[in-house]
């Protein structure tokens, strides 16, 4: 277990949740909540929260309007990354990458090993990097949000984390769009 270095500030980042679901309301969105619920806790703030249907270019359009955004570092989406046809999140989100995080996703599902075994098969979370902004993609169930959160997200999106984290690299994201 990495160490975190309480003599480093924290530094809170601004976090949008958006929840892919074609049946879920604001009042019925449990995942989003623990997402909020979490982020918050943790001293981020809540950048936007909305719910989009499990339509692949709404995602993409929702993740591009945030990305442009110099109120959003950091996107978590919370739904349709399963096996279903309906389940376009992950495709939405690499049609937004510019880089993709390809250890996030296994790491994710080693995390989710522990938890409720082979059934983490699956999964497809997926994490990127597009326009500056971290983009992350995990399930839709509470506790695939709480294991992503608690597991990797509370730390990696923690300035104190040693011996590195998202944070401290986040300025640097874009800078191949910089002049120089």
């Amino acid at each position: 277990m990495s160490p975190t270095d309480e003599s480093t500030g924290f530094v809170p980042i601004r976090i949008a949740v958006l929840t892919v679901s074609d049946s879920r309301d604001i009042s019925k969105d449990r995942s989003g909540e623990v997402l909020v619920n979490r982020l918050e806790a943790a001293g981020h703030v809540l950048a936007d929260r909305m719910i989009v249907r499990d339509e692949r270019d709404q995602i993409a359009d929702q993740l591009r309007e945030w990305i442009a955004s110099d109120k959003v570092d950091v996107v978590i989406s919370t739904g349709g990354t399963g096996l279903t046809g309906r389940d376009v999140t992950v495709e939405a989100h690499r049609d937004v990458y510019e880089k993709e995080i390809d250890a996030f996703g296994t790491v994710f599902t080693m995390v989710s090993m522990q938890k409720i075994g082979t059934s983490a098969v699956q999964s497809r979370a997926t994490g990127g990097v597009a326009n500056g902004t971290y983009l992350f993609a995990l399930p839709g169930s509470p506790g695939a949000c709480k294991d992503a959160w608690d597991e990797i997200l509370c730390k990696q999106l923690d300035y104190r984390h040693k011996p590195c984290n998202f944070v401290e690299i986040l300025p640097r994201l874009d800078e191949h769009l910089r002049r120089k």
